[in-house]
């Protein structure tokens, strides 16, 4: 099955971890694909350590103007080929101020190079603030008001990812709280390799509409039913959660029994580089393991949509190209 003749959404996509080799090259010729392969790409079995320990890798050629709209623009040039039809990006704006630029000018920047993107490649797009799990509660909450400065432009939500030891909450309640209050909307990472526990105190501290990951509450029924519920989607990214090795193989995922029991879930590749896999090779894995078939990408890509930090002028009209696209294809 030739995936790539399918539209897709896709909600969970990090930026600061989906350089490719080319942008790379360009701004550090010394680089060599060895090095690149060894640096920044994972291996198939790891941890969320070995995982997340790459990230910093990137970030050095995050630091200008002109890095960040190249960066900006190089992702939506590989979403391109994954035929994306709709993508929200996601980064820590505070990680990038390392040459001067304030965290002010570096959403800016990638807003921009965004909205040129949107333009040249047709891809709807928007963009997620997030906070990190080891930052302050002042970081947190300037993350937020960076979201709040920028709305009605293409950034749209607030998300919190990274990882920590201990209490991964009380930092970065207010800033949630400031989030609830004046509807701003957000997702959260949960439950990467941290368990159910996780995902049920960070359905209870920061009460998101979305989650990312969140996989392991298959393990508490009530869990499952007040997802359910609540219709809180999740954000899902096979291949990564392989790789931090929250599950041992990919037929031991969890995203076709989540699936088959209604919730609302989506296929996500997560960090691009890192997990070096592009959205089509996911589908094309959850097809050969689970035997998924372009009816229940559909319904994924459905789910997502109705989840997206989007206008629903901007659904409507998405929704009728997702229809259209697989109506063309089958």
């Amino acid at each position: 099955m030739d995936w790539s003749r399918f539209p897709k959404v896709e909600l969970h996509l990090h930026l600061d971890c989906s350089l490719s080799y080319e942008v790379v090259s360009h701004f550090d010729p010394s680089i060599t694909p060895e090095q690149f392969r060894l640096n920044f790409i994972c291996p198939d079995k790891s941890n969320l350590e070995d995982y997340l320990k790459r990230a910093p890798n990137f970030f050095p050629f995050m630091q200008t103007e002109e890095q960040l709209s190249m960066v900006t623009l190089d992702l939506f040039n590989q979403i391109k080929k994954d035929n994306m039809l709709y993508a929200e990006i996601r980064f820590a704006p505070l990680l990038h101020t390392r040459k001067d630029l304030s965290p002010e000018q570096v959403v800016s920047c990638v807003e921009k190079a965004t909205a040129q993107a949107v333009h040249r490649t047709g891809v709807e797009a928007r963009i997620i603030l997030c906070t990190l799990r080891y930052f302050s509660t002042a970081q947190s909450l300037e993350t937020v008001h960076l979201v709040e400065d920028f709305r009605g432009t293409y950034v749209a939500g607030f998300d919190i990812a990274a990882d920590r030891p201990g209490n991964v909450f009380d930092d970065h309640i207010p800033a949630f709280r400031y989030a609830r209050d004046r509807d701003i909307p957000y997702t959260a990472h949960s439950g990467e390799t941290r368990g159910p526990d996780n995902v049920w105190d960070t359905v209870k501290q920061f009460a998101p509409s979305r989650m990312g990951h969140g996989v392991p509450c298959l393990e508490y029924p009530e869990l499952v039913d007040y997802i359910l519920e609540n219709k809180i989607h999740l954000e899902l990214c096979p291949t990564s959660n392989i790789q931090t090795n929250t599950f041992d193989t990919y037929e031991d995922h969890q995203i076709d029994k989540l699936y088959r029991l209604g919730l609302s879930v989506g296929v996500n590749t997560d960090s691009r580089t890192i997990s070096n896999v592009t959205l089509n090779e996911e589908y094309e894995k959850m097809h050969r393991t689970f035997g998924w078939e372009p009816e229940d990408f559909f319904n994924c890509n459905k789910n997502a949509l109705e989840a997206a930090f989007i206008s629903n002028e901007v659904r409507d009209d998405l929704m009728e190209r997702l229809v259209e696209g697989y109506q063309k294809t089958l």
